[in-house]
């Protein structure tokens, strides 16, 4: 394989060949405009189906003949004029694309070369983009496809106007900016850019190289007008060009905060710069916790408390055992039912049919059940009150809790001792300590949603 036909890949250009330009093109002209070609351009075409690319005209780019139909239709082209059209599929996945599976309008292409690949692993025919044109009616499908076409003049009236001037000279400094960004991309593509004078083909020639899906580029082939083309062209650019710009501070960021004890924590480091510069990470925890305090019914000294914890959270390092002790402080006091109650539904009428129809028997403690709400509902307070049930495993003490709960429209929380021997399982821990817990009455506040 000669220089010219050497290709190389990276992330914004991925089909510029490289080589000298003079060979390839003349940068002052539109090779599309190459009138010779134009006037032998034939109505019965043969259809090359491309999936990963779009071919605009003037464009010279290399293509994997993988295909039975397309090793047959490049055979076919053997001594004859060697004009074919080439359109891209709509989807890459479908391996035998027919007309439906095909994009409408197209570029006819001249076979420059076909080369035959040493190592067996396929052959690359090299084509050049000459005119586009639309599919007027498909006339074969085997062995290959065929169609009749209809070729597309395009509009150039004003390529020489100052307006279309400036815009040609913006992509190519934006084209040139997103070179000089990436390492990837040797200095000959520079030099190619700079190299092209005629607007037209500078707008189709970036549009071939640039990383764009498929459908992107389809769009761009069928427009008609030059400076639709190149503004549009012009934002996919700029958002490309914004990426790499994003990208080159990350890794500035991320260099600066280096030194010889830290490049075990070079992938940690990268990764705070990306979540601080998508707003996320702590700084997003501290806000979603800021957030939902809005919403709670405290006094001031409890938002005071919580506000002091949250500035003290922001300053410490997430890395840090105490930052993870105080966010689940926090955490656990945005999720206690502050000044947030039950109202109680003291129908004694009500709760003697719930107790009746939950438990059979138990007279004298259901009717002690209901005296107990009856004294309630005269008094209208519960300080100092309590029912204790004793008994026996399985004589229905939590279920009658149970029952009492329902008939007054109050959450229910089981609280269960046995087997505690630490009065900080009841009471909580410090949360100075790592791992502190909150007690067992806390947490069935916690469940319960309500005081």
């Amino acid at each position: 394989m000669t220089k010219k036909e050497k290709t190389f890949k990276n992330s914004a250009f991925s089909n510029i060949i490289e080589g000298d330009i003079e060979d390839l093109f003349d940068p002052s002209s539109d090779p599309s405009e190459n009138k010779k070609d134009k006037q032998n351009l034939p109505e019965l075409l043969p259809i090359l189906t491309i999936k990963n690319t779009v071919l605009f005209p003037g464009v010279l780019i290399p293509i994997t003949i993988s295909r039975k139909s397309s090793q047959d239709l490049v055979k076919s082209l053997k001594g004859k004029k060697k004009f074919l059209g080439v359109l891209a599929q709509k989807n890459k996945e479908t391996k035998d694309p027919e007309f439906p599976d095909l994009y409408e309008i197209g570029t006819v292409a001249k076979l420059i070369k076909v080369l035959h690949m040493p190592d067996s692993s396929g052959t690359t025919a090299i084509i050049q983009g000459v005119e586009r044109f639309k599919i007027e009616e498909g006339v074969q499908e085997k062995p290959f496809l065929k169609a009749r076409v209809k070729y597309l003049k395009e509009d150039n009236a004003n390529l020489k106007n100052k307006e279309i001037k400036a815009l040609s000279e913006s992509v190519k400094e934006t084209a040139i900016s997103i070179l000089q960004l990436n390492n990837n991309i040797p200095q000959e593509a520079q030099s190619a850019f700079e190299a092209i004078e005629n607007p037209n083909f500078l707008v189709r020639f970036i549009a071939s190289n640039m990383d764009l899906a498929v459908k992107s580029k389809q769009e761009l082939l069928e427009i008609n007008e030059f400076t639709e083309r190149a503004t549009i062209l012009l934002k996919h650019m700029a958002h490309e060009l914004q990426l790499l710009e994003l990208k080159d501070e990350i890794h500035s960021k991320t260099h600066s905060d280096l030194d010889q004890q830290q490049r075990d924590y070079f992938l940690r480091q990268q990764m705070k710069t990306l979540q601080t510069e998508l707003g996320e990470g702590t700084t997003q925890e501290i806000k979603e916790l800021k957030l939902k305090s809005k919403d709670k019914k405290w006094s001031k000294e409890v938002k005071a408390f919580f506000d002091k914890q949250l500035e003290k959270l922001a300053r410490t390092n997430s890395a840090s055992p105490e930052y993870g002790t105080t966010y689940d402080h926090l955490d656990l006091m945005l999720n206690l039912p502050w000044n947030e109650f039950s109202k109680d539904n003291l129908d004694i009428a009500k709760a003697q049919k719930t107790l009746e129809k939950e438990h059979y028997g138990l007279e004298k403690v259901k009717e002690r059940i209901l005296e107990f709400l009856a004294v309630l509902k005269l008094k209208q307070d519960v300080q100092g009150s309590i029912i204790c049930f004793s008994g026996a495993p399985g004589v229905g003490k939590t279920s009658l809790g149970k029952s009492i709960a329902k008939a007054l429209d109050r959450e229910y929380v089981r609280i269960s001792l046995g087997g505690v021997r630490d009065e900080a399982e009841i009471r909580g821990h410090r949360k100075t300590y790592i791992g502190a817990m909150p007690g067992r009455i806390i947490r069935g506040l916690k469940k319960a949603k309500t005081a």
